[in-house]
């Protein structure tokens, strides 16, 4: 087959994707605020949900983040976000992993905390989207009660409003009624050859 035959074959081959492609869209047409999960053992979840939180600001949104565990180390996102005060909300209220804050009283007041922060910012109509960082890991160490969280993402957060939530070891009752989750399966990680975190890659 020459390349110019190849090349027709495959203009057709695309026409009539597009085509099959353009009816299935068609067929989408409920635009709302979505619950959005990012869980797994694998890297990455914050940082896609990070780069959900970019992108929603390019389209001009406000955008809330409230952070559940990380909140001392001096990160990447943050020094970007704060460039965009106007549009972006930060609220860094974690005491650090649990293995370095060793009092569950103080963590569980932490949590608390940041639970009423992210509950007002949800609910205030202000922002178009809220990432809940590592909430998961709240809740798996029951620093929160899952039915109230549950309950009130699922009954209470305002339909235009996009709420990410990220952390390993997710709820199933969270995963049962989120609208998009994906699982971060680790692969390969350095950290397991002796390499340490690095600005740019970890923070």
């Amino acid at each position: 087959m020459s390349e110019s035959d190849l090349d027709v074959r495959h203009a057709e081959k695309m026409r009539k994707k597009k085509e099959a492609r353009d009816k299935i869209l068609a067929t989408k047409t409920i635009e709302k605020g979505l619950l959005i999960v990012h869980t797994g053992k694998g890297k990455g979840k914050s940082t896609a949900a990070f780069g959900m939180v970019m992108r929603a600001v390019g389209h001009g949104m406000k955008v809330a983040v409230v952070q559940f565990i990380k909140g001392r180390i001096e990160t990447g996102e943050k020094a970007v976000l704060d460039r965009f005060a106007d549009q972006v909300t930060v609220k860094r209220m974690g005491e650090g992993f649990t293995w370095e804050t060793q009092d569950r009283q103080r963590d569980i007041a932490a949590a608390r905390a940041a639970w009423d922060a992210a509950k007002e910012m949800i609910a205030s109509g202000t922002y178009k989207m809220v990432l809940l960082d590592e909430l998961n890991i709240v809740l798996r160490y029951d620093y929160l009660p899952l039915e109230e969280v549950v309950a009130f993402l699922r009954d209470e957060k305002p339909e235009d409003v996009h709420v990410i939530v990220t952390g390993r070891n997710a709820k199933d009752e969270l995963i049962e009624i989120a609208d998009l989750v994906t699982e971060m399966t680790m692969v390969k990680h350095p950290f397991r050859s002796g390499v340490k975190p690095q600005a740019g890659i970890e923070f």
